[in-house]
């Protein structure tokens, strides 16, 4: 696995002032990968990437049994950015009864007359198992906030829907994020942090693969024009909900070879570090499964 010292140049601090701009976007991740040539540093990648995914096997596996903690996995990021290719590539080793991933589109009119939370809290894991978001409740602090238009079809009492929203939706998060982690829920949040340049790119090969073309949407490159206001958003989100339980990292994501290896390590860590070792059994259990054995051996 990769160094925690390393991990933690894409951790946000709490309350850190966040500009995105001071970020990378490529693979070029510290001073010491810059004098690599960059095949060099995607093979390294690569084999990373197959030993965390060993891992995570392992690691869900020992979650499963011991069926005391559940772990919550949070994407966000503009769209190309990879989320769901990342999703694909890394959970591919982990056994799909225990991991369940939930994407959130546009809310639907049922959804939208419940409070900002609630269709998320419904895909919440239970114990012992892995959960993804596809997005989540955070597009109610990023789009909703480059387009507050959209706040009307919510049918927000005027006590709420005012200048404060933001600051109180942020302060519901940290409460509620607060709250799963009190009751055994661990929350990891990926931000697939994209450059304008390389999204431009890959909206351009999409239409050149007549395979993808059921993801395009003509939405996709009018929201480029509010790419700005998006990072303003993404600024404040990062901000103001990256905690000490519940930190964001900031995942370049132009690459997504990088994007793949820096999030498998994060998360096959966090499950390590969760359990590392099946369940114990008592001495009773001990005896019956000797007598079991004693059984089956005369038949």
């Amino acid at each position: 696995m990769l160094s925690e010292e390393f991990i933690e140049k894409f951790r946000v601090d709490y309350e850190k002032k966040i500009i995105l701009g001071d970020y990378d976007t490529g693979w070029k991740l510290s001073e010491e990968m810059a004098y690599f040539q960059k095949e060099a540093v995607k093979n390294k990648a690569k084999e990373i990437l197959e030993k965390n995914r060993d891992d995570l096997a392992q690691g869900q596996s020992f979650l499963w049994a011991n069926n005391t903690y559940s772990l919550l996995v949070i994407f966000q990021g503009m769209d190309t950015s990879g989320k769901d290719s990342l999703i694909k590539h890394v959970m591919s080793g982990v056994n799909p009864q225990g991991c369940r991933v939930s994407s959130f589109k546009a809310p639907t009119e049922n959804e939208l007359d419940h409070d900002f939370l609630w269709r998320c809290s419904l895909k919440l894991p239970a114990r012992g198992e892995i959960g993804i978001f596809n997005r989540s409740y955070y597009e109610e602090v990023l789009v909703t906030k480059v387009h507050p238009e959209l706040l009307d079809k919510e049918n927000l009492p005027p006590t709420v829907n005012n200048k404060k929203i933001w600051e109180k939706r942020y302060e519901s998060i940290n409460s509620y994020e607060k709250h799963l982690l009190d009751n055994g829920t661990v929350v990891l949040k990926f931000f697939l942090h994209i450059s304008k340049e390389r999204q431009k790119e890959r909206l351009l090969a999409r239409f050149m693969n007549k395979d993808k073309y059921w993801k395009f949407s003509i939405s996709d490159v009018g929201e480029r024009k509010y790419w700005d206001d998006y990072m303003k958003a993404y600024e404040e989100m990062l901000e103001n909900t990256s905690t000490k339980n519940a930190p964001w990292y900031i995942i370049p994501a132009d690459y997504k070879w990088v994007a793949r290896t820096l999030v498998s390590d994060i998360i096959a860590s966090k499950l390590i570090s969760l359990h590392d070792s099946y369940p114990s059994v008592s001495e009773a259990t001990l005896e019956e499964i000797e007598k079991a054995k004693d059984l089956l051996n005369v038949e």
